[in-house]
């Protein structure tokens, strides 16, 4: 079975994203009672009715792709390998929502053989869809983006999160907030990796740094950066791997001197 390609990935993901964001705002605004998968990680009714949502309409329009999602984990539809994986948060930014804090999304995206090629962010509170295919660039309600021109991290805006685990080992996240908070015009931590990715693919960011995510936190935030003209890579500059769960994300102009903003840190410990 061949991948559909990455344009059709690409428009079902944002229909699939707009559905399930549809459910998040109808909830957006009530009194939640979330439960604790860990000591600071969170999980609504309604990150299991917007991820049930999307894996019912993955299986129904491509019932032979493989999906990865965060409530449900992966599953595929039998021994054959996928030609497609999508990769599935029902709702970014748990934390945020629970709260009735308006920065939260829906992020799916596909991959073909391991690559990534199709993406949507949904914001459901500002009505923003983030989109993006391979080689045909991201776009912001169907306006081609691009990522900023700022060439010193003294200059940029930059964004973060923290680990769920950073009360265990405040020593693995604490030192690099200083060493940014120190050299940048500005810091911001808001909860959502891939609305973040997408800001920075917009221009509203200038570079981004985190670790501790799961693929499906970055995986269409990614492609949007990438295909904006952004730079994703691990902190040290190596190619950067969903897997790996760190990224740091840029505009290109300021990625060497975050790198050694992060390098500079690690020596310091």
């Amino acid at each position: 079975m061949s991948a559909p390609a990455p344009r059709e990935l690409r428009e079902a993901a944002v229909e699939f994203a707009r559905a399930a964001g549809a459910v998040l705002r109808e909830g957006y605004g009530r009194a939640h009672r979330p439960e604790r998968k860990g000591r600071i990680d969170l999980v609504t009714e309604y990150d299991r009715r917007s991820e049930r949502l999307l894996l019912d309409a993955i299986a129904a329009r491509f019932p032979g792709h493989a999906v990865l999602a965060e409530e449900s984990g992966a599953s595929a539809p039998g021994e054959r390998a996928a030609p497609v994986r999508w990769l599935v948060d029902p709702l970014d930014g748990t934390t945020n929502f629970a709260h009735n804090y308006p920065f939260f999304c829906v992020s799916v995206a596909a991959e073909v053989a391991g690559v990534l090629v199709a993406g949507a962010v949904y914001d459901p509170v500002r009505d923003e869809m983030f989109a993006a295919a391979a080689g045909e660039g991201a776009t912001l309600a169907g306006m081609r983006l691009r990522v900023s021109d700022i060439a010193r991290v003294e200059d940029a805006l930059i964004v973060t999160g923290f680990p769920y685990a950073v009360r265990e080992h405040p020593e693995a996240t604490l030192p690099h907030f200083e060493a940014f908070l120190m050299r940048a015009q500005g810091i911001r931590r808001d909860g959502s990796a891939a609305l973040n990715l997408c800001y920075l693919a917009a221009g509203r960011f200038d570079g981004m740094w985190e670790s501790d995510l799961s693929p499906w936190d970055m995986a269409a935030g990614v492609l949007m950066a990438r295909e904006a003209g952004g730079i994703v890579t691990g902190y040290a500059g190596q190619e950067f791997v969903l897997d790996h769960r760190e990224l740091l994300a840029s505009n290109g102009r300021i990625h060497e001197e975050m790198k050694g903003i992060l390098a500079g840190t690690r020596t310091a410990r």
